[in-house]
């Protein structure tokens, strides 16, 4: 439980930098803030995964919700679904995501961790579902961000989609666009306040990683990675 609300404390985290971000350059979404700021101080207590996960969707309900005011196109986005998505915005993220999946999971395999073993998502044996846990704490900084930009710039519109699928599926060169920006967005760099040095997006993936070895052989507590800029 420990680990596991960590997890949902940084994603919650960024989420509230995300919307804070957007308000402060004229987009208004001080109530969706204000929401989030009450519900993520509902997590320390919560005392059981379902719960924990109960609150994180109350969380993302209203994050969602802010992204009709954030987004320059009329995408009357409601609710988050995915089996299958059953709008453009949901498959979007639903394709983005499971980019980021593939990411963490190529840097879980170049540690020791074992990627069928989580502490959030249900594990199992052929569900690599750590990847899907130290994915909440990146989803916002990489995944949202890079929605947010490809949308407002135009480069993914209701016509990057086959129509005719109820907008299920991406066209072949949206896809590959989507996925070329991404590897541009992983590739960018940060200064990183703790080892005084610039760093790259994936690898903060991989210092996160490392971060949760540290704390299950009691070197040092887990903290989940927070936007700071």
């Amino acid at each position: 439980m420990k680990i596991a609300r960590k997890f949902i404390e940084a994603a919650a985290d960024n989420i509230y930098r995300n919307l804070r971000y957007y308000n402060g350059r004229g987009k208004d979404v001080s109530v969706y803030m204000s929401e989030i700021d009450t519900l993520r101080k509902k997590i320390p207590g919560t005392k059981s995964v379902e719960e924990l996960m109960g609150v994180e969707g109350n969380i993302r309900k209203n994050y969602y919700a802010a992204w009709n005011t954030i987004v320059d196109q009329d995408i009357q986005f409601e609710k988050r679904i995915m089996h299958p998505p059953d709008n453009m915005i949901n498959s979007l993220i639903s394709f983005v995501n499971s980019l980021i999946y593939a990411k963490v999971l190529s840097e879980i395999y170049h540690t020791q961790l074992n990627p069928t073993i989580s502490y959030l998502h249900e594990p199992g044996v052929r569900r690599f579902s750590m990847c899907l846990d130290v994915s909440e704490v990146f989803k916002p900084l990489i995944g949202d961000r890079l929605i947010f930009s490809l949308l407002n710039r135009k480069q993914i519109t209701e016509d990057s989609f086959t129509k005719e699928l109820n907008f299920l599926h991406l066209k072949k060169e949206s896809s590959r666009l989507i996925a070329q920006e991404l590897e541009q967005r992983l590739k960018k760099t940060i200064m990183h306040k703790e080892l005084g040095k610039k760093v790259s997006y994936q690898y903060l993936i991989r210092l996160e990683i490392y971060k949760l070895i540290k704390h299950l052989i009691g070197e040092k507590q887990y903290e989940g990675f927070k936007i700071w800029w």
